[in-house]
């Protein structure tokens, strides 16, 4: 007899049992996640960076967790800023996943941790599908990458519970049109907060930190309407806590082997339906000392 097995979905649901498992010990010590997205090079780092340095001048216990598929310059920066911070290689995989999020954690993350910042790998494309068991998703856009991106990738937007411009410093150079910007973030997610922030001109430092430490503090965070739907317009539902199922713009669901372009636009193929990944195959994790 044979048996059929949707394989995206069965990945899927294993990712959202992990995140389900992992945001109620991460909220049992008093931690809230940040997971943060957004393309390669819209200057989250920077941003980062500058909210780090602000919560330690406040006293804050935060965190940060930066995943790329390679090198150390993220975490090297992050570091700068003093607090305990970790560079996980994803060794090709464009996104993190809650159960190798909460490998990493394990024996790392400081019990006093308030807030944790969770870096995710640049792409807005597979990000978006994966719970990490956050408590607040944040979608940051660059001035350079125009207008139309939250309609090109419907997904990323539609399921942000913060939405940030950066790079706000250059928005007259590039002709960055703020208000079709915002129409367009509206059109897919009606009603989330959208600011604005530099990280160069200080615009808009400590809008991410005043975000989290009020979830923290157990404030309400927006709901998607996407996050509620039977599926968006990926065929995907997701949300913090929600289950999901998603499908690539050219018909390929995650959950099974496909040939992926990844960021750095090396094509990479990648079985999403291993049953239980070696997590040094998934990603290596580099402890970077603070002071």
């Amino acid at each position: 007899m044979c048996r059929v097995v949707d394989l995206k979905q069965a990945v899927l649901a294993k990712n959202e049992a992990a995140a389900h498992a992992l945001r109620t010990e991460l909220t049992a010590r008093g931690t809230v996640t940040i997971n943060l997205l957004s393309s390669p090079g819209s200057g989250k780092t920077a941003l980062l960076e500058r909210e780090l340095l602000l919560a330690r001048e406040r006293g804050l216990s935060v965190a940060a967790l930066t995943a790329d598929l390679a090198t150390e310059n993220d975490a090297v920066r992050l570091a700068r800023s003093g607090v305990p911070v970790k560079q996980v290689l994803t060794d090709g995989l464009c996104h993190l996943e809650a159960g190798m999020l909460g490998r990493h954690l394990d024996g790392w993350l400081p019990e006093s941790t308030r807030l944790l910042f969770v870096e995710n790998v640049g792409n807005l494309v597979c990000p978006a599908s994966y719970d990490l068991g956050e408590s607040l998703r944040v979608v940051l856009a660059s001035v350079t990458e125009g207008e139309d991106k939250p309609l090109k990738y419907p997904t990323a937007f539609g399921l942000a519970q913060l939405v940030l411009i950066t790079k706000t410093d250059i928005a007259e150079a590039v002709e960055f049109d703020e208000d079709a910007f915002r129409a367009h973030v509206q059109q897919v997610n009606p009603g989330v907060e959208v600011a604005l922030t530099s990280a160069r001109t200080g615009e808009g430092i400590g809008i991410l930190l005043d975000r989290a430490n009020a979830v923290a503090n157990g404030a309400a965070t927006h709901t998607p309407v996407m996050a509620g739907q039977g599926a968006g317009p990926n065929g995907h539902t997701h949300g913090p806590g929600a289950g999901h199922i998603h499908d690539h713009a050219d018909g390929q669901g995650h959950g099974h082997a496909d040939d992926h372009e990844h960021a750095d636009g090396r094509a990479h193929a990648h079985p999403h339906a291993h049953p239980d990944p070696d997590p040094q195959a998934q990603a290596r994790p580099i402890a970077v000392q603070t002071r």
